[in-house]
């Protein structure tokens, strides 16, 4: 899915998921189902298309949780993500994201400990706005349905655990101060930034994949890595310790289960 800012950052938004007839046809497409019909994404899967659909004012990139290029197809995420959302910065303050970044940073580390339970590796990566995102490699065995609600239960036992720290409330009303673990981006359809992405932001922050010890240095924020230096991130190759093959969550959710008691 495309954002696009067609005249500038100063003139409206809007977000593009259908591919326009005109687009080359050298540009990979992906029709995927859609209620009443299909839709067709770009594919951005080489430099042309990148170059092409920055030249379109697009500015971020929002990808799917599925690949095209496996056997079970769309409809069979090979990716989990856990969306951190902090609340809001306090009122008075100057809503620095480093004000908002120390619950996101305390909430990774309970998140990572419980997956590390589950027999799940996590890698974290911030998301150029106020959060940061816990990607989960799965092997693509499991639909949509099944991985959003095996997260949502992950979800809903840490909040269980940490009911002053963390929350599953999707109204921000009913959030308080709480962090919100919000897995809504696991359905079917739904759509993360994409790593190294821009955001249309103050700065040009871009969205970064981490290592865990630059999760746990104090200057990190969610807006630390900018145009100028996301390619030296990008350098330091973050998710290298990340095992090559996703996870079954078969053993997870049994994992889970006893946790429950």
């Amino acid at each position: 899915m495309l954002e696009r800012y067609p005249d500038g950052l100063d003139g409206p938004r809007f977000m593009q998921k259908n591919t326009p007839d005109h687009y080359p046809d050298w540009i990979t497409r992906a029709e995927v189902a859609k209620e009443g019909g299909t839709v067709t994404h770009v594919v951005c899967d080489d430099t042309a298309t990148l170059v092409y659909l920055a030249d379109q004012a697009c500015l971020t990139l929002h990808r799917w949780l599925s690949r095209t290029d496996r056997a079970a197809g769309p409809d069979h995420p090979d990716r989990l993500v856990f969306d951190l959302d902090p609340a809001p910065a306090p009122e008075g303050s100057d809503g620095a994201p480093e004000e908002t970044f120390a619950p996101v940073r305390e909430a990774a580390g309970i998140l990572r400990e419980l997956l590390d339970e589950l027999g799940l590796p996590a890698a974290p990566m911030t998301t150029g706005s106020r959060g940061l995102h816990l990607v989960v490699p799965l092997d693509g065995r499991h639909g949509f349905d099944e991985v959003h609600r095996f997260a949502r239960d992950v979800a809903e036992f840490a909040e269980a655990e940490h009911p002053d720290r963390l929350t599953t409330a999707a109204r921000r009303r009913d959030r308080g101060d709480r962090l919100y673990l919000d897995v809504q981006r696991n359905a079917y359809a739904q759509t993360v930034v994409a790593p190294y992405t821009v955001r249309a932001l103050p700065g040009a922050p871009v969205a970064v994949p981490l290592s865990w010890e630059q999760v746990a240095d104090p200057g990190v924020h969610a807006r630390r890595w900018t145009i100028a230096d996301a390619a030296d991130q990008a350098r330091t190759d973050p998710w290298a310790a990340l095992p090559g093959r996703g996870r079954a969550l078969g053993p997870a959710q049994r994992r889970l289960a006893g946790l429950k008691g």
